[in-house]
């Protein structure tokens, strides 16, 4: 990556840059929880665990097909007994394998390892689903305890020195062991697994690292809580319709209160609210950006404390394990491998970002204007106005192109389709494989030749009982070792129309639909042996690769025409609006893209201060890491999200990490100019690229694996191309 990465900065450094985009599309796995529960409830919590364990259907392999958990029978009680277990199998197995007086083998030790966690393996990927996409009070309780604990079964078997003396041997002799290409790969990564986790510290340098970690692990479960709880209670509640002048009928029409006599729009997870770019009343859309903007600033739900404390412990967390801050130690295993290299990548971005930023808002302000407005355009006016230069400069109206894009027409006929004609995939919809809630689709997905490939489920729709933005996971990891085949889930939050109206997505929520199954793809392409080295155990930074690709094809003329169809008419979407959606590709993005540089800035400055900074003020802090950066110059351009609800990095594994989007863009493009230059949509090409690339999850080196398929580095042009660069 670092010959990729100087190719990057020679070519942005002697170009005059103008335009650049970068869409962020959120994949990413986090914990979710919601408000408290008194200690009644937890009386009752308790009493609900002391169960019979012999009925939990958590502690046995589910027999739906492909493994699939079975919500018909799983209740939230029998989450604690069967975590408990997992964890109390895991440390006796561990125990095992360290005090093993045999000589260590592969199998006896690597392999061993392994397998010791099956059953807390496949316990916690059902509550980590269930937590972030359909939590509540029993779940939240049983997440609250667990949490310390997961923390000290980690410690328990990297601070193991037992254990890594074993591994380390073998490490040492992996030469002469005779192991084929993937068990040497897993041999190594858990060696470098070890070292990263503190296996060499000493003896009281690990005891501080015990406390640490659990006061982490807490400090991350109480953020989630907390932020769940701003994002569901800042909802705004408008009882004058007028105040909602601009929205539709159908929009009115969902978000009307359960005793009719308001409207309640609920809080996306992101800095700017959907609703804001059809609002006609300024001081309504006001009101909503600001209960966005300081949803955990001042409220009750207020997280500046709790942020603070994690970024300072894990800094000094960074100093005891011999780094200079936690981004140095977080970016081990990544493609940047250091932040400087982060840094550099931004700091060629930011100048061409925001005078691109500084333009569009130069241009919408003289729309407000035009309209009769004075005052100086804000952050709550960008998206109402911007959609008026939009459809000014390229006479393009969302609302015309919304009818087109039906949720599930979207996903069956141009999601799917797009992976049948690259991949060779068909697929069936299941009514008959019970889910976590009535929303969520089932889908089997099956070889060109007919043979299985997995099972795929849809969570589209946002409630209160899920957390903000989009991701994928797996319920079931596909491995060689125990005969598994994939179960993966996407979670999605698009607003859920009303009974009886269809439901309607804007373009970007039509490419996170792409994006996210692009995730999906990699999770099913997976064919490993060892399940911890499965589809997307792969580094940050290359993750996102799969995904964006994906979202390439969304645009694809032949896929598009195939999905893009009136939802009343069934009529295929004019080749004058593809046209106008085309030349409007680049539109806006000097905002979209210094919105996500100084969301990622803000993560790389939070994660690279010393183990000696005292922060006083989070929003202080903030204020500063963005003048420091120069990506406050465009006042009306905020971060994609602020610290107080930045989950990717305080209540997930993206801290230190959300630039890998970026990283990953130049790589997409790459890859989608191959495709042009190749035949495009075609099975050999998709073929070629699912083997090489999408199918070979963490073993191989991942810069010389996407060399190998390419024929060549990663070439920076496509990139500055897609996004108005040159």
């Amino acid at each position: 990556m670092q010959s990729i990465y100087l190719s990057l900065l020679a070519i942005i450094k002697f170009i005059k840059m103008k335009k650049v985009c970068f869409v962020l599309l959120m994949s990413v796995i986090v914990i979710g929880c919601n408000n408290s529960k008194s200690k009644d409830d937890s009386k009752n919590i308790d009493s609900q665990m002391n169960q019979d364990v012999s009925e939990n259907p958590l502690l046995a392999e589910s027999n739906l097909p492909y493994f699939a958990p079975d919500f018909s029978k799983i209740q939230s009680k029998h989450f604690k007994p069967a975590l408990l277990q997992g964890v109390e199998e895991q440390k006796q197995a561990v125990d095992a394998i360290a005090n093993n007086p045999e000589p260590p083998t592969f199998n006896n030790t690597v392999l061993a390892f392994e397998k010791s966690n099956e059953l807390l393996q496949r316990v916690n990927n059902i509550f980590g689903a269930l937590t972030s996409a359909d939590t509540n009070e029993t779940l939240q309780g049983v997440q609250e305890e667990m949490a310390p604990k997961f923390s000290e079964l980690e410690d328990a078997i990297y601070l193991n020195d037992k254990l890594f003396q074993r591994i380390k041997k073998l490490n040492d002799e992996k030469e002469s062991l005779g192991l084929d290409a993937e068990s040497l790969k897993l041999l190594e990564n858990y060696f470098e697994d070890f070292e990263i986790a503190g296996a060499n510290l000493p003896a009281e340098a690990k005891e501080q690292l015990k406390t640490y970690n659990s006061r982490l692990a807490t400090l991350i479960n109480k953020f989630n809580k907390t932020l769940l709880a701003a994002n569901n209670e800042g909802a705004v509640v408008f009882t004058d319709k007028t105040e909602l002048a601009g929205l539709s009928e159908a929009e009115l029409s969902s978000k009307q209160t359960e005793d009719g006599k308001g409207w309640k729009i609920p809080l996306q997870n992101t800095t700017q609210q959907p609703l804001l770019q059809t609002m006609d009343n300024r001081d309504s859309r006001e009101k909503l950006f600001n209960a966005g903007w300081y949803r955990a600033d001042g409220s009750a739900n207020d997280t500046k404390d709790i942020i603070i404390e994690i970024a300072e412990l894990r800094a000094q967390k960074a100093k005891l394990l011999g780094f200079n801050n936690y981004a140095e130690w977080q970016l081990q295993k990544t493609m940047a491998k250091k932040p400087e290299n982060v840094f550099k990548l931004f700091n060629g971005l930011i100048p061409a970002a925001t005078a691109k930023a500084q333009k569009e808002s130069d241009e919408i302000q003289q729309m407000v204007k035009e309209k009769g407005g004075d005052f100086v355009l804000a952050p709550c006016d960008w998206n109402y106005y911007a959609e008026m230069v939009r459809k000014a400069k390229y006479d393009l109206d969302e609302n015309q192109i919304k009818p087109y894009f039906e949720t599930k027409t979207v996903l069956e006929k141009g999601v799917f389709y797009a992976a049948e004609k690259l991949y060779g995939i068909t697929y069936k919809e299941r009514t008959d494989i019970p889910t976590y809630h009535k929303d969520v689709l089932v889908y089997e997905l099956f070889e060109e030749n007919g043979d299985q490939l997995g099972l795929f489920y849809a969570d589209y729709f946002s409630r209160p009982s899920k957390r903000g933005g989009a991701w994928m996971d797996n319920f079931v990891i596909q491995s060689k070792l125990y005969n598994k085949k994939p179960v993966i889930y996407n979670v999605c939050n698009y607003p859920k129309p009303a009974e009886g109206q269809p439901a309607l997505l804007t373009y970007d929520e039509v490419e996170t639909m792409f994006h996210e199954f692009g995730h999906a793809l990699h999770g099913f392409f997976a064919n490993q042996q060892y399940p911890s080295l499965s589809g997307t155990a792969v580094a940050r930074d290359f993750v996102e690769f799969p995904s964006q690709f994906n979202e390439n094809w969304a645009l694809y003329p032949e896929v598009l025409k195939n999905y893009a169809l009136h939802y009343e008419t069934g009529e295929q979407i004019p080749q004058e609006l593809l046209d106008k959606i085309k030349k409007s590709g680049t539109f806006n993005q000097g905002y979209s893209l210094t919105e996500n540089l100084a969301a990622s800035n803000l993560d790389m400055q939070w994660h690279t201060i010393s183990a000696d900074t005292k922060i006083a003020d989070a929003n202080v802090f903030e204020k500063e890491a963005l003048h420091k950066t120069k990506l406050d110059v465009v006042a009306a351009v905020p971060p994609r999200y602020r610290s107080t609800y930045f989950a990717h990095i305080f209540g997930s594994g993206y801290a230190a990490g959300y630039y890998s989007y970026l990283w990953t863009e130049m790589l997409h493009h790459d890859a989608y100019n191959w495709f042009e230059n190749n035949g495009g949509l075609t099975r050999e090409n998709g073929q070629r690229i699912r083997d090489m690339v999408f199918s070979r999850g963490n073993t191989l080196n991942l810069e010389e694996m996407y060399k190998a398929w390419r024929g060549s580095d990663p070439k920076i042009e496509p990139m500055l191309k897609a996004r108005g660069l040159e």
